[in-house]
C-alpha cells in the first residue's frame, strides 16, 4: 500500500482535527498536522495514530521561516501528496472599528504563510514528480455579505483567487488547487455568536441548519484523491445551500 503524505495545518481542533481524523482513517494517509498548540482531542488522536500523525508546533503568523517547517519537519526527502490549508485566524469587527495590527496579523496567517506553505509545497511535488493536490479551506462569506466579516471574508477571497491562479500556472505539472467554500459550521470560531445571530445564518440555507464538519472533511478528503483528478481551480461549496 502507498504511503500518502499530507500536510495540514489547524489540525489541534474544529474542522482541521475532523479532517485529520478522517484522512487517518485510510490506513495508506500520513498526516502532518501544524497547530501553535496542542489540545487534549489532538494528543488522543497522536496516542491512536502514533506513526501515523506527526505533529509540529508553529505559529502560523511567522510567514518568513516556513521554510523550516519543509526542511526540518516533513524533511526534503519525504514524497508530499496534498496540502489542506485550513488554519485561519477570525477578526469580525465592522469596517468603521479596523485596526491595521489586526488586519495585518490576520492577514499574515489566513493569506501570507499560505501563500508561502504553497511555494514550498508545489517544490516538494515537483522534487518527487508528484500529481499533488492544494486544498484551501475558504468561507461562504466571501460569497454573500455577513455583518462584521468585510475583513475575515477578505483574506479567504484573496485565496480563492491565488488558488484558481496556481491551479492555472501548475496544472500541465498534473498538480490541481481547489478553495473548498465552507458554510457556517459550528466550531470555536462561531462560537461567539449568539444563538438569534445563529438560527438567522442557518435560515438563510436550503438546509435550515450548520455545515457538517464531517461533510467538508470528507470532501476535503475526496479533492485530496485519485478520484478527484480532474477537478482543479474550483470553489467547491459545502454551505448547506446557503448559495
Amino acid at each position: 500500500m502507498e504511503q500518502r503524505n499530507i500536510l495540514l495545518t489547524g489540525v489541534s481542533k474544529g474542522l482541521g482535527i475532523q479532517v485529520a481524523k478522517t484522512l487517518l482513517e485510510d490506513e495508506s494517509m500520513v498526516v502532518y498536522g501544524i497547530s501553535r498548540s496542542k489540545t487534549d482531542e489532538l494528543t488522543t488522536l497522536m496516542t491512536q495514530y502514533p506513526e501515523r500523525l506527526k505533529w509540529l508546533s508553529y505559529d502560523l503568523s511567522n510567514s518568513a521561516d516556513v521554510r523550516s517547517i519543509f526542511k526540518d519537519f516533513i524533511g526534503f526527502k519525504t514524497l508530499l501528496h496534498g496540502y489542506v490549508n485550513n488554519a485561519a485566524l477570525a477578526y469580525d469587527d465592522i469596517v468603521t472599528n479596523l485596526n491595521l495590527d489586526r488586519l495585518e496579523k490576520m492577514y499574515k496567517v489566513n493569506v501570507f504563510t499560505p501563500m508561502m506553505m504553497t511555494k514550498y509545497a508545489i517544490r516538494q511535488f515537483l522534487l518527487h514528480n508528484i500529481k499533488g493536490s492544494i486544498v484551501h479551506v475558504s468561507s461562504i462569506s466571501v460569497h454573500t455579505g455577513y455583518k462584521g466579516l468585510a475583513m475575515y471574508a477578505s483574506t479567504k477571497g484573496a485565496l480563492e483567487a491565488f488558488s484558481k491562479d496556481v491551479a492555472r500556472e501548475w496544472g500541465e505539472k498534473g498538480i490541481r488547487s481547489n478553495a473548498l467554500v465552507a458554510g457556517f459550521m459550528e466550531t470555536s470560531m462561531s462560537s461567539t455568536l449568539s444563538a438569534d445571530q445563529k438560527d438567522r445564518i442557518y435560515k438563510r440555507t436550503s438546509l435550515n441548519k450548520p455545515t457538517s464538519i464531517k461533510s467538508v472533511a470528507e470532501t476535503i478528503k475526496f479533492l485530496l484523491s485519485e478520484g478527484a483528478e480532474s477537478i482543479t481551480a474550483q470553489n467547491v461549496f459545502v454551505d448547506s445551500g446557503t448559495i
